[in-house]
């Protein structure tokens, strides 16, 4: 099992620190992050806590992390991590305690495979492959055509993820359509309480299953008229926010053949690994998916593509596709490995 080969890496763990990052994105709000740094034998280990409340980030600065030194395991330290004492503030989001495990024991994960001279892949006998990535990004109020006209200047094959809304015309639909390079629908129908959520809409469902025979449909909100659209395009349907591990599959309303593989929400990387495994196992398509990560997290989900699910159409673009104004030089699709990699990400300037 994959966990097996680095559960017994030691780790020692001297100190830490935290680096607020802030950005604006292409979703019209400010993005903040923590990076989680841990030290130890002349060596740091960094992960990314990418909870979506920016007072909670400020909180952890002021308070800072439980004392975490120590010899461990990395299995050890997995299990000593508290979930409850990582935020001085309780979040009224269950997710979000996921999300900033996953910051912690990605820091650790990095510093143990660095203290042991190593990378992910040799550890886990895998390779770096060259990975695909989708540009995911929203379409503005009113919705028009014109970010993806700038995206496509930049790389006219880049690949897209885009979130419908009602507000999409037919003309919207039939224009984007005819790029071609619409690979991903994001209905966020999963979505309950958040600035995301789009109701169940059978009129939208159905425009956009004709109007893009191809593209995969993420997370659709089920009731009997939207399920009468999808029936006989199960196999295009991916789930995203209800996956947190292999127990979450059991709860899907049918066999899944494609899933988004957001690290974040399982928590524990365990959960993550053991639940690429079963899915590789079954034959269940992956692909990954990003957080607004603005710092290392953006590394950590490229690198889990590029070992287990290159091909898929990854959410996993370089940072620098979420920027209001796209910087010069964006890399195109797919990714390839660095020359030298270490830890748990891929450390290239290419990646930002």
């Amino acid at each position: 099992m994959f966990f097996d080969r680095i559960a017994e890496l030691p780790v020692e763990i001297e100190g830490a620190d935290l680096t607020l990052r802030e950005r604006e994105t292409t979703s019209d709000f400010t993005r903040a992050t923590t990076t989680v740094a841990l030290h130890g034998a002349g060596e740091t280990g960094r992960g990314e806590d990418v909870t979506y409340e920016t007072d909670l980030h400020h909180d952890l600065q002021d308070a800072g992390l439980p004392d975490l030194t120590g010899s461990y395991t990395f299995a050890e330290f997995a299990e000593t991590v508290d979930e409850d004492e990582l935020f001085p503030t309780a979040p009224e989001r269950e997710d979000f305690y996921h999300y900033r495990r996953w910051g912690v024991e990605s820091a650790a994960l990095d510093l143990a495979l660095r203290q042991a001279d190593t990378d992910l892949a040799s550890a886990l006998d895998r390779s770096y492959d060259p990975v695909r990535f989708v540009v995911s990004t929203r379409l503005g109020d009113p919705p028009t055509a014109d970010r993806i006209e700038e995206l496509l200047a930049v790389h006219d094959d880049l690949e897209l993820k885009l979130d419908p809304t009602p507000e999409w015309t037919d003309d919207l639909i039939e224009r984007l359509a005819d790029t071609g390079q619409v690979r991903i629908l994001d209905l966020k129908g999963q979505y309950e309480g958040t600035d995301v959520d789009q109701p169940a809409d059978p009129d939208l469902y159905r425009r956009v299953v004709e109007g893009f025979p191809d593209a995969v449909l993420e997370d659709p909100a089920l009731t009997d008229e939207t399920e009468a659209v999808l029936d006989g395009h199960e196999g295009r349907v991916s789930w995203d926010l209800p996956i947190r591990g292999i127990d979450s599959l059991d709860s899907l309303p049918f066999e899944p053949d494609w899933l988004n593989v957001k690290p974040s929400r399982f928590g524990s990387v365990e959960s993550v690994l053991d639940t690429v495994e079963y899915c590789l196992e079954r034959d269940i398509t992956l692909y990954g998916g990003g957080q607004f990560e603005l710092g290392v997290g953006r590394q950590h989900v490229q690198a889990l593509a590029s070992l287990f699910y290159p091909d898929g159409p990854n959410d996993v673009a370089p940072g620098g596709y979420n920027d209001p104004a796209l910087p010069e030089g964006l890399p195109a699709s797919p990714l390839e490995p660095p020359a030298e990699t270490a830890g748990l990400g891929w450390e290239s300037p290419s990646l930002s």
